[in-house]
């Protein structure tokens, strides 16, 4: 009998923690941003995750209400060689320029098109649709600045201990995924509390 009075009250004390436990995971090692002057929201993603892809709509709509004090930053999740692959595509998409179009493309081609563009060979082809030449992604692939770019994402990715993706980042500070905000719109109702929490502390 003592023992069953006893699982009562930590039963509600689990559920009264569980209800006020915050939808982030606040870092123990925080993290330089790139400017210090505004408030950095980093996505974490890979084109290969399909919850990337089905949260892309909601992201582009979640920038879009975000004040000029709020810089928003893509980074590829790189957790192996293989995710490297799209980092590196998305890092060459950068330098020659492409926009916003071509990136949903690529999505579209991995999880509506279910194409397998999983190197190099199947990348270029992807990129010679969209008026790439093929030399000229080639140089972008294997440029420097794709080198430096794509090795600082892995760090990035081990630095702020991810998990999984996607993963967004406020401030170097707090980190938030699905399993932190336990659903999609949790995790852009947690971005809204923390950038408000931020600008509240910056000003």
């Amino acid at each position: 009998m003592r023992i069953r009075s006893l699982i009562w009250p930590l039963a509600l004390l689990l559920t009264a923690l569980g209800a006020n436990a915050a939808p982030w995971v606040e870092l123990a090692k925080p993290q330089p941003t790139q400017d210090p002057a505004k408030i950095e929201v980093i996505e974490f993603f890979w084109y290969g995750c399909p919850h990337c892809y089905y949260a892309e709509p909601a992201v582009a709509e979640w920038r879009k209400r975000q004040p000029a004090e709020v810089q928003f930053v893509r980074v590829p999740a790189i957790f192996n060689t293989n995710w490297a692959v799209l980092g590196r595509a998305y890092y060459a998409m950068q330098q020659l320029g492409l926009g916003e179009d071509v990136h949903r493309a690529l999505f579209e081609a991995i999880h509506t098109d279910r194409k397998n563009l999983k190197d190099e060979t199947s990348l270029t082809e992807f990129f010679a649709t969209h008026g790439v030449p093929r030399e000229k992604f080639a140089d972008a692939y294997h440029s420097f600045g794709v080198d430096s770019q794509t090795g600082r994402a892995n760090q990035m990715t081990r630095a702020y201990g991810l998990e999984g993706v996607p993963t967004f980042i406020v401030n170097g500070k707090f980190r938030v995924d699905g399993t932190s905000a336990g659903s999609e719109a949790g995790m852009f109702e947690a971005l809204d509390q923390l950038v408000a929490q931020e600008l509240k502390t910056a000003k």
